[in-house]
């Protein structure tokens, strides 16, 4: 009894900063008790188990494209597109440690569709999503607060990124209770928002060089991603 007191006083005497990154409090405590023993096996397994909410074919893509771009990267995060804004569809990984960082909301952009997404682009103006590859690159504050600016990697698919200014950041229609009244999360201007709650953690796991995949069966890109294509992981199609 005491022991448990004792982690339980560690757990708010902590600075918010050493805390895991993580959205589940019961994940946490499971650390506090014992580390959980290594998953084996390729990535897209490793993923899978990590993340069972999530559509196994998505997670074996993502695993593909990142062991093509760089296999050593250390934090991944995969976004879902296929599925409607009302459900958890983004998550965040820890390669090295092995962990599910976050399990989250995500926004899409307005001129991608209602409750689901189904149009997407990489033309400016256009208010749309855009799938594929990408590397992050720094965090800075701007108008929609604590951002991280995407580096598109897939020419022609979201290789307009950053001069779209498409960015994680928090967005105050991310939320439970805007799908109560709604019936869906409110949409950006192509941007992949987040909670405002988790905003920091999330982007402070994800920033400097570490990759987003963003998915939707679009059979084009399917067919054609070169990171999709990729025979071995040689890791040079995404070297600048």
């Amino acid at each position: 009894m005491a022991a448990h007191s004792n982690a339980t006083a560690l757990l708010f005497t902590l600075p918010f900063s050493l805390l895991p990154l993580t959205t589940h409090a019961d994940t946490f405590m499971s650390r506090m008790n014992g580390s959980s023993p290594p998953i084996s096996g390729p990535l897209e397994h490793r993923l899978a188990q990590l993340a069972p909410h999530a559509n196994p074919h998505v997670l074996q893509l993502a695993a593909k494209a990142l062991s093509c771009a760089a296999p050593g990267a250390q934090r991944l995060a995969v976004i879902d597109f296929s599925l409607p804004s009302t459900e958890e569809r983004l998550w965040v990984f820890d390669l090295q440690q092995q962990t599910l960082l976050f399990e989250e909301l995500v926004s899409h952009g307005s001129g991608s569709g209602d409750a689901n997404a189904e149009i997407f682009s990489n033309t400016p103006e256009s208010y749309q999503s855009s799938i594929g590859l990408f590397r992050t690159m720094n965090s800075y504050y701007g108008r929609n607060g604590y951002s991280l600016r995407l580096e598109g990697l897939e020419p022609n698919i979201n290789d307009l990124a950053y001069e779209r200014a498409i960015v994680i950041h928090g967005a105050d229609y991310v939320s439970d209770d805007f799908i109560q009244q709604t019936g869906r999360l409110g949409r950006s201007q192509g941007c992949p928002a987040v909670r405002e709650e988790i905003t920091y953690p999330l982007i402070d796991s994800l920033k400097d060089e570490q990759y987003v995949f963003a998915y939707y069966p679009d059979q084009e890109w399917l067919e054609t991603s070169a990171f999709l294509a990729c025979s071995s992981p040689a890791g040079h199609l995404a070297q600048r």
